[in-house]
């Protein structure tokens, strides 16, 4: 039903061109938004992997298709090619269209993954210490950009660089009070951003995660061990992720849930740690899906998801305030967060998560 939603309320061809489809930006859409007149590359490299979870856990050749049209879209809107000058926007394409190769056999990819992997590996800068800045040219060094470009460069068999990713997330980043990933650090000169999000969290479980399987280095379990805790006891209430708003911030919880599935079905190792972490891990899932669905507004017959799985949602209205680009490069909330695309994926998102540690027997 979340996937049924996203497919009614927010898929569009872009510009009429047959054979396409990308994901409108809020609901009900303003005009400029239905003509997608701005471009929020990030929301849509999500759409794509939201796509590739649906077509995996029930494969027709209609889900198959909306994979190959997305991507597509996802090229021809981009304009230039594949990749921009924000590293956190490139290793979350990076990492839906490794999913789509590897788990669907969508070929037509391989060119955008090598430019991918190229731009995200060549990021890292040791001259400052190592790290992969936010954007080109930044002296930001972020969590957003690092988390997910490690796992993206994890799956595509880069494990050396992904390791010295999370060495250094762990090195620069984990605050030493909470347990928690802050945001990032300016280099050289060292200041840190110490705001807490829920998706630094994830990427981080899901890149230690990857770690723990592929090199077998018993840190990388430690520190996932270490950082599902610290979100256990910070992150969440009653076992529910906590929080949440609109915006770029509308993807954040379910990107935390998303990471927390990866956990649950992949973390490696059966002595009792390992086997509670999963549990723990999948738990969360569970109960924050749970949450988000009972709190749900129908609207059409359709759910309509809340920013805060803990709070009922809301049926949104106007348009005020949605889609802006700040100084920064974020995109603004709606006043009425449910109306943007990112806080219905976040639910979509969830529910994945949800539907494969269930099915998985956790």
């Amino acid at each position: 039903m979340a996937e049924s939603a996203i497919i009614s309320r927010h898929l569009r061809a872009l510009w009429a061109f047959p054979g396409t489809e990308l994901g409108v930006v809020g609901w009900p859409a303003t005009k400029r938004e239905r003509a997608f007149g701005n471009w929020h590359y990030w929301w849509q490299a999500h759409l794509i992997e939201c796509a590739v979870d649906a077509a995996n856990r029930m494969p027709t050749a209609a889900r198959r298709k909306r994979v190959s049209e997305l991507v597509r879209s996802h090229r021809v809107r981009n304009l230039t090619g594949w990749t921009n000058k924000y590293y956190d926007d490139m290793a979350w394409l990076a990492i839906a269209l490794e999913r789509a190769e590897r788990t669907l056999g969508v070929t037509e990819v391989r060119g955008a993954l090598i430019a991918l992997e190229n731009k995200l590996y060549d990021a890292w800068n040791p001259a400052a210490g190592g790290g992969i800045p936010w954007r080109l040219g930044s002296d930001f060094y972020n969590a957003p950009a690092n988390g997910p470009a490690g796992i993206a460069l994890s799956r595509l068999g880069r494990y050396g660089r992904a390791q010295e990713i999370a060495d250094w997330l762990e090195a620069n980043l984990r605050d030493a009070d909470t347990g928690l990933i802050l945001d990032g650090i300016h280099l050289p000169g060292g200041v840190i951003e110490r705001p807490i999000f829920s998706y630094c969290q994830g990427v981080v479980l899901g890149l230690e995660t990857e770690l723990a399987v592929h090199t077998g280095a018993p840190r990388h379990a430690q520190r996932a061990h270490r950082l599902l805790h610290a979100v256990d006891a910070q992150l969440t209430t009653g076992g529910v992720i906590h929080g949440g708003g609109g915006g770029d911030g509308g993807l954040f919880n379910g990107i935390l849930a998303r990471y927390l599935a990866v956990v649950a079905l992949m973390l490696p190792g059966e002595e009792r740690e390992q086997v509670e972490d999963r549990q723990l891990a999948a738990t969360l899932v569970r109960k924050s899906a749970a949450a988000a669905w009972s709190n749900r507004l129908e609207v059409e017959g359709e759910p309509l998801f809340g920013a805060d799985w803990c709070k009922p949602a809301r049926v949104p209205g106007g348009s005020a305030g949605a889609g802006f680009f700040t100084a920064g490069g974020s995109v603004t909330a709606s006043a009425i967060p449910e109306r943007d695309l990112s806080v219905q994926l976040s639910g979509w998102l969830l529910m994945e998560a949800a539907y494969q540690v269930s099915a998985a027997g956790m």
